[in-house]
């Protein structure tokens, strides 16, 4: 029998045996599932999880090219890029964030309203731009606010040193770098390079991690070398518009061309514009006049009438015109001369710009010999300057058949041609009657030449052209001190849909300098000038002179026109 006690003796049991199978297998079957896992990821299905997470961090990025350099002759900058940030987003994450979407439409020309009414619009798009070329403070607060879907980029903005002074030949860009105006449009293809592009890896914020590796190297584009000097393109812009002020004129062009190669040292228009600020500039600001705005030349086509007239012997060697009263009945029409200018010969209708005696002369002309004179002379035709923009004016399609318009056509009425194209022809009289196209990008060596008038009939008319700038002609204020002086005056009726306006008149002035042996050619044209001056000879030939005279300094070319004893000491270096 079992006492009382031993049988309240407990007894000493171990777990369970199950419990213990149970964390055996536990232990053993979690190796084995860390192992067929890592087989899964590293092995079986490694390709595609790469592709996954290549797809959600691998990144390719464009680097774009920087856009090369627009220089003067000299190498002075006049269109050169820098780079710059630009802000954008991916919608979706900056929405979901209000207090950060406040924090960056604090530093945005847009309201936090704004700012989240362009995004919801956007929100499906992983890119969008909230602001482009940032002030370099406002991309460093940007960038330290560290919002979500907030990244900035680098680009670059296009920077012009000479602003408003070279803003039409120049040119300028668009936001994202390509040329939409003078010498940007023209060399865009030159200017802009390649972009390159490159793989990376970035993080769920969108930030680069790592460089994967570079897939195309980027191309910078190459600098231009334009032919416009800075110096002398300041001068002809600072005394254009001082004249077109003067005379409360609607708008003005001049250029200046180097007259042994055709190269453009100077192009300047009025109005201009600052091509840092566009926006709201009206069209006419940003025009170039020098190669777009055609009008009827006026009497600054009189010496190639007479050159016309002259080349085909239609009149003879001392022949006269009687011009009294200072009028002629043609057909309809009636010629008119400010004055009575009486008895000229050929040189004194040059002079006194007679359009009674251009008129003469024109009819005594075969009016085919006349057509293709001025067209060998570049009329109807570009200047092959390289600018977009370029127009090649308005010619007659056939020889002027019926007397009032061989008879106006003389005196300039009834073609139009750009500011650059009366240079040009005026340029091919300075070098002996050879003809070469413009440029507006600096040349190693003078283009060839085509001869299109005897080289003794060019000096003969130059000599005509002369006596325009004496004291008793219609340019004496283009005169030069200390050099000889060659052009023509221009006046001319400005046409419009109603017909010609009685009060609304093209001023102009074109010529060259030093006449012994021209090397410059200038055009200056005064569009309504509202003063009471209104020719050519009082408004635009004073632009010549200032700007010619500050031109030859610059250039260093000496007095053609001086006292013996005093070219001496000028040439010497001498006190005169």
């Amino acid at each position: 029998m079992v006492s009382r006690s031993a049988r309240r003796k407990p007894t000493l049991e171990g777990p369970p045996r199950w419990r213990f199978a149970s964390v055996l297998g536990v232990l053993l079957l979690a190796p084995v599932a860390i192992f067929l896992r890592a087989l899964d990821l590293q092995i079986i299905n490694s390709e595609f999880l790469h592709s996954e997470a290549q797809a959600r961090h691998m990144r390719t990025v464009e680097m774009q090219a920087h856009r090369g350099v627009i220089t003067d002759r000299h190498g002075e900058p006049l269109a050169v890029s820098s780079p710059v940030q630009s802000a954008w987003a991916q919608p979706a994450k900056l929405l979901d964030d209000g207090p950060a979407l406040e924090e960056v439409a604090g530093e945005l020309p847009r309201s936090a309203e704004e700012l989240r009414t362009y995004l919801e619009a956007r929100r499906d798009r992983e890119f969008v731009y909230l602001e482009r070329h940032l002030a370099p403070d406002v991309a460093d607060r940007i960038a330290r606010m560290e919002a979500p879907g907030v990244h900035l980029k680098q680009e670059f903005q296009r920077f012009y040193p000479a602003g408003e002074v070279a803003a039409q030949p120049v040119g300028f860009t668009d936001i994202d770098g390509r040329g939409l105006a003078g010498a940007e449009l023209a060399f865009n293809e030159v200017l802009s390079g390649r972009s390159g592009a490159k793989r990376v890896i970035q993080d769920l914020h969108g930030r680069t991690v790592e460089g994967v590796g570079l897939l195309r190297e980027p191309q910078p584009g190459e600098d231009v070398a334009l032919a416009l000097d800075r110096h002398i393109q300041y001068i002809a812009y600072r005394e254009l518009k001082r004249a077109v002020k003067r005379h409360s004129a609607a708008s003005g062009s001049a250029v200046v061309l180097d007259a042994t190669t055709g190269e453009v040292l100077a192009m300047a228009s009025q109005p201009s514009f600052n091509p840092h600020r566009r926006s709201g500039v009206d069209p006419e600001q940003r025009r170039n006049r020098v190669v777009n705005w055609t009008q009827e030349p006026g009497s600054v086509i009189k010496p190639f009438t007479v050159a016309a007239a002259l080349s085909s012997d239609a009149i003879r060697k001392g022949q006269v015109f009687e011009t009294a009263p200072g009028t002629l009945r043609v057909g309809g029409h009636t010629v008119r001369d400010v004055v009575d200018h009486g008895t000229l010969d050929v040189a004194g209708v040059i002079q006194k710009s007679s359009n009674v005696g251009a008129a003469k002369i024109a009819l005594d002309t075969e009016p085919r010999a006349l057509w293709e004179t001025l067209q060998a002379f570049g009329f109807g035709a570009r200047t092959r300057s390289g600018l977009v923009e370029e127009s090649s004016g308005v010619f007659l399609p056939a020889p002027p058949q019926g007397e009032v318009q061989r008879a106006t056509l003389a005196y300039g009425y009834g073609i139009a041609a750009t500011p650059l194209q009366l240079a040009r022809a005026y340029a091919a009289l300075a070098r002996g009657g050879v003809i070469r196209p413009t440029s507006i990008r600096a040349l190693e060596a003078p283009p060839e030449g085509r001869r299109i008038l005897d080289a003794g009939l060019a000096r003969r008319l130059r000599g005509m052209l002369e006596g325009v700038v004496a004291p008793d002609g219609t340019g004496e204020r283009a005169a030069i001190p200390g050099y000889r002086v060659a052009g023509k005056t221009g006046t001319v009726h400005k046409s419009g849909p109603g017909g010609y306006a009685e009060d609304d008149y093209i001023a102009s002035f074109v010529g060259f300098v030093p006449a012994s042996d021209p090397r410059l050619v200038m055009a200056v044209t005064i569009d309504e000038p509202r003063s009471e001056a209104y020719y050519g000879g009082q408004v635009a030939a004073p632009v010549f002179s200032r700007v010619m005279s500050e031109t030859l300094r610059i250039l260093n070319i000496p007095p053609d026109d001086l006292p013996r004893r005093e070219a001496s000491a000028v040439a010497k270096g001498e006190a005169p």
